[in-house]
């Protein structure tokens, strides 16, 4: 239904499994309805009293290769796909059970967590959405990178990549929710990787359950991916759906365009930071019709 007013959950529990890109690790997960104003949460039940984590920023402990969040010792890496799902649905609340340290990276995309919620059902609750409504714009930049926010009057995302690569280059993308287009044309677009830099990662015991099954990998002048790309600009899209689980760490929907230009988890999150700070740039309010 994806609803721009009202609070959304899903309809019934979910239930995946898969291997952790960077661990390994079998995975099982299930995804729970949740009551209006919960959030999104993360639960541990592997562990003594199954602690919750929140999906907010002030939880973020580390965004060198993936999201990872932590409370008290606790963590859950690896969120970004999945957060991107329930930003790309409109799902504000929402309970994860996880057994293990790390979300299954699936097929490199979002699109089984997309799948399996969407046939499961999303459905309306009471409450009205509250949104971070953006009344002056605010820009973080460093070096030739850069992420800005500007009114708007609805939920929109710019992304630019360039890449010093034949296969990539320059592409951009623009994701506006008010079209209602994350199933088709957001969901399915796989992370991707070089040939050099997997080899690096493995080396450090990092990427463990990396392969041509969850990933795009490229190499000099070919993707080595049997059957190649799912579209001519699959490597900008997924950045975007990276800002998509990035941003939706701010806890609430922001009514605004953000422009994200070459950026990446760690721009993306000392974005959100400045965001927070400057609260003389936004104010919060319900989604009004």
């Amino acid at each position: 239904m994806n609803s721009f007013y009202n609070q959304q959950t899903i309809a019934g529990k979910v239930s995946l499994s898969g291997t952790g890109v960077h661990s390994g690790k079998k995975t099982n997960l299930t995804i729970r309805p949740a009551k209006e104003n919960h959030g999104i949460k993360f639960r541990r039940i592997d562990l003594p009293g199954t602690p919750d984590i929140p999906a907010l920023f002030k939880l973020v402990v580390d965004t060198s290769l993936a999201t990872v969040i932590g409370d008290n010792g606790v963590i859950v890496s690896t969120i970004e796909h999945l957060m991107a799902s329930f930003a790309g649905l409109g799902i504000d609340n929402a309970l994860v059970e996880v057994d293990d340290y790390e979300i299954p990276i699936m097929d490199g995309s979002a699109r089984e967590f997309t799948r399996a919620i969407t046939d499961v059902g999303v459905v309306d609750q009471d409450k009205p959405k509250h949104l971070f409504i953006v009344n002056e714009p605010i820009e973080i930049t460093q070096g030739d990178k850069w992420v800005r926010v500007e009114p708007e009057p609805c939920f929109k995302i710019s992304c630019i990549i360039d890449f010093n690569h034949p296969l990539i280059g320059l592409q951009k993308i623009v994701y506006d929710r008010a079209e209602n287009n994350f199933k088709q044309e957001i969901c399915g677009a796989r992370t991707f990787g070089f040939v050099k830099d997997l080899e690096l990662l493995k080396k450090f015991s990092l990427g463990r359950g990396g392969s041509l099954d969850n990933a795009i990998v490229i190499d000099n002048d070919k993707i080595l991916n049997k059957g190649g790309l799912r579209y001519p600009d699959e490597f900008v899209r997924h950045k975007l759906l990276d800002c998509l689980g990035d941003f939706s760490l701010l806890g609430m929907p922001i009514q605004g365009h953000i422009i994200a230009h070459k950026s990446g988890h760690h721009l993306n999150h000392l974005f959100i930071k400045k965001f927070l700070d400057e609260k003389q740039a936004w104010e919060t309010g319900p989604a009004k019709r």
